[in-house]
């Protein structure tokens, strides 16, 4: 059942960060952001992946400048913890869907541990995925699952995915509203950006010859920020609950102490003289202030720092309340 939702609107806000929310099931990602931009009173809030409405768990918000770091979020690994339901096919590859097939008599109660550890293995690694025809994927410009609404029969392309772990938690019988035999397997899986954990609900049921389906989904990780740091939507205060840019730019990046001359010239756009001692670096490079706020992001090479991307104070950090 979707969550009520009915706490006042906040007073307009100019300040930034990153906001860690545990997503009830029944929001999309969407629902989510429209109620952080009421409760921080901004317009620009971003996120950085999408989960269905069936899941649950961790997203990462970005609030006013702060939106800018979302690109560097989503590619990040992810953890979820889920469960597969084995003996049943869907249209969608999770519970929101229609049944398409139910495993035979018997087929479901056959199943060795070491049949379902062997499929297992093989969804294991570097593999070719085909995702669920209703994901959100574009196709011609129009989303997958929308197309899919419409009638249209969409058959989405492999695309490459890694799966560096796939671990079983647990597992029971289980049954169909109309009796038949299932079997649910609780699952840790780590994979990388792009992965769907529908599809390998899917797959590993069709392996298997039973079919499969997911009936439950949870995201605990995104990179280096956990569900256990994020905060319930329904009482967040975001004031208190930003990370602030600098924190966050340093858990993803290596950092780079600026002088207060160096912070003022990168954000103006100059390239920075670094001592000989700062070593290049392969990505963006945090580059903080000496009153620990974020200036930018930098490329270095050969012992100068060029801009990436600029992160101008909030105006209520800057003298007399001033903008850049």
């Amino acid at each position: 059942m979707p969550h009520q939702f009915t706490r006042e609107k906040a007073e307009p806000s100019t300040r930034s960060g990153v906001l860690l929310i545990d997503k009830p099931e029944g929001l999309t990602s969407h629902d989510v952001v429209a109620r952080t931009r009421r409760l921080a009173g901004t317009r620009k809030v971003g996120h950085a992946g999408t989960l269905d409405p069936m899941a649950t768990g961790l997203l990462v918000l970005g609030v006013n400048a702060s939106t800018r770091l979302l690109t560097y979020v989503v590619g990040l690994d992810k953890e979820y913890l889920a469960t597969i339901r084995l003996g049943v096919a869907t249209t969608t590859d999770d519970r929101e869907g229609e049944i398409v097939s139910v495993a035979r008599t018997g087929a479901v109660s056959a199943l060795g541990a070491a049949d379902i550890r062997s499929q297992i293995d093989a969804l294991t690694g570097d593999i070719e995925q085909t995702p669920s025809s209703v994901s959100a994927i574009k196709v011609d410009g129009k989303r997958a699952y929308a197309l899919v609404r419409e009638g249209v029969e969409v058959q989405l392309k492999s695309r490459p995915v890694t799966v560096s772990e796939f671990e079983i938690l647990d597992q029971r019988a289980a049954s169909t509203e109309d009796g038949a035999d299932a079997l649910d397997i609780d699952v840790r899986v780590v994979c990388s950006s792009g992965t769907y954990i529908r599809a390998l609900a899917r797959d590993l049921g069709g392996s298997l010859g039973v079919g499969g389906h997911l009936t439950a989904l949870r995201r605990t990780r995104i990179g280096p920020f956990s569900v256990a740091e994020a905060s319930d939507l329904e009482t967040v205060v975001v004031a208190e609950a930003l990370e602030a840019p600098a924190a966050t730019a340093s858990r993803l990046f290596t950092t780079l102490e600026l002088t207060q001359e160096q912070s003022v010239d990168l954000g103006h756009g100059k390239r920075l003289a670094l001592s000989d001692d700062v070593p290049d670096a392969v990505g963006p490079v945090a580059a903080i202030a000496p009153d620990g706020r974020l200036v930018g992001l930098v490329s270095v090479t050969a012992g100068r720092a060029k801009s990436l991307v600029n992160f101008p104070a909030d105006p209520e950090q800057m003298p007399n309340g001033a903008s850049e």
